[in-house]
C-alpha cells in the first residue's frame, strides 16, 4: 500500500514509518520543513510538502494513497484546548479526500479517551468521553463523523508509548523532577498509567492499516497499569533527587500543566485489540527502559 502519514518525523511516527517500509509498504510522509523532508528521505519516504494548518496539503496527500495513518498534533498544552479542535478540523479534511472509497483512514487518540468506572480498565468498546469533559476527544469525535458518513475510520488509543530516550507523560514528569529537586506523586501514588514499547505501538498500527476494519478501536498497551509511585521512585533514582507524596490539592503548583493528568487513575486492557490483530507486545516494560535511562543527558 501507498500510506500517507502525518506526523511522519516525530517519536511515534518515525517508528511506524519503519515499520511499514519494512513490511513492503510505501510511505508518503507530511513534512513542513527542509531538515524534516531530509530525515523522510532518508528514511527511505516518498515527501509530501505541507502543514496541518494546510488543510488542502493534507487533502492532497490523502488522495494520492491508498490509506492515511494521522499521528501529528500539536503538543503545545497552552493552548491544548484549541489544538483539539484543530485536529477535528484536520481528521474532518483527511476524511472527505477519502469519501466514496474503502481506503483506511487510522486516527490517534489515547487510551484516557475511553470511560470507564473509577478503579476499572479502559476497554476498546467502552464509552468515548465527551470534548467537553477532555478536549482530545474531539479527534474521536471526529473520526466517528468520517464514519456517520461512510468512511472507513478506526482509532488507534495510545498509552504512555515508551523507549530509553521518550516516555509520552512521563518526559514531562522527568522535566519537572529535574527542576524541582524532587521526584514527587500524589498522595499514595496507586494511580496508574497504561504503556508499551514504541516498536510494539508501531506494529499495531502498521497491523490496524492492513486490518483496515471500519470503526475498529484499538489500545496499544503493553502494560496495563504502571503506578505513579513505582515510576516517581525510579525517576528519583536516575535523577538522585529524594521522592516524596504531595496533596492532590498542590498538583498544579508543582506539576503545571501535568498536574491535570498526575492524579489520575488511566489504567487499560488491550485484550480487544490483540484478539482481534493477533498483536502481541514483546518490548520492554516502562520501568525497565526508565531504569535504562541516561539521566545525564
Amino acid at each position: 500500500m501507498r500510506v500517507f502519514v502525518t506526523g511522519a518525523t516525530g517519536f511515534v511516527g518515525s517508528a511506524v514509518v519503519k515499520e511499514l517500509i519494512g513490511a513492503g509498504h510505501q510511505v508518503l510522509g507530511l513534512a513542513r520543513s527542509e531538515d524534516k523532508a531530509t530525515v523522510l528521505a532518508a528514511a527511505g519516504a516518498e515527501v509530501h510538502r505541507g502543514s496541518l494548518e494546510d488543510l488542502d496539503s493534507l487533502r492532497a496527500g490523502a488522495v494520492s494513497s491508498d490509506g492515511v495513518i494521522h499521528l501529528a498534533f500539536n503538543h503545545d498544552f497552552s493552548t491544548f484546548a484549541a489544538n483539539c479542535e484543530d485536529d477535528r478540523h484536520v481528521i474532518a479534511a483527511l476524511g472527505s479526500a477519502l469519501a466514496g472509497s474503502d481506503r483506511p483512514l487510522i486516527v490517534t487518540s489515547g487510551t484516557a479517551m475511553a470511560s470507564t468506572v473509577p478503579g476499572e480498565l479502559a476497554k476498546e468498546d467502552g464509552a468515548v468521553i465527551s470534548s467537553k469533559v477532555i478536549p482530545r476527544a474531539a479527534s474521536e469525535e471526529a473520526a466517528a463523523a468520517v464514519a456517520s458518513e461512510g468512511g472507513n475510520v478506526s482509532v488507534v488509543r495510545l498509552p504512555q508509548v515508551h523507549d530509553t530516550v521518550r516516555q509520552g507523560l512521563v518526559t514531562y514528569a522527568i522535566a519537572v523532577a529535574r527542576e524541582k529537586g524532587v521526584s514527587a506523586y500524589i498522595e499514595e501514588g496507586r494511580n496508574r498509567w497504561s504503556a508499551a514499547h514504541i516498536l510494539d505501538v508501531a506494529r499495531l498500527y502498521r497491523l490496524a492499516l492492513e486490518k483496515a476494519e471500519p470503526g475498529a478501536k484499538y489500545h496499544a498497551v503493553g502494560e496495563e497499569g504502571v503506578s505513579q509511585r513505582e515510576i516517581a521512585e525510579v525517576i528519583g533514582r536516575g535523577l538522585k533527587v529524594p521522592v516524596r507524596s504531595i496533596p492532590l490539592g498542590e498538583a498544579g503548583t508543582h506539576f503545571g500543566w501535568l498536574g491535570l493528568f498526575a492524579g489520575h487513575d488511566m489504567p487499560a486492557s488491550s485484550e480487544q485489540t490483540r484478539r482481534k490483530l493477533g498483536w502481541q507486545p514483546t518490548g520492554p516494560g516502562l520501568i525497565a527502559d526508565l531504569e535504562a535511562m541516561d539521566y545525564a543527558v
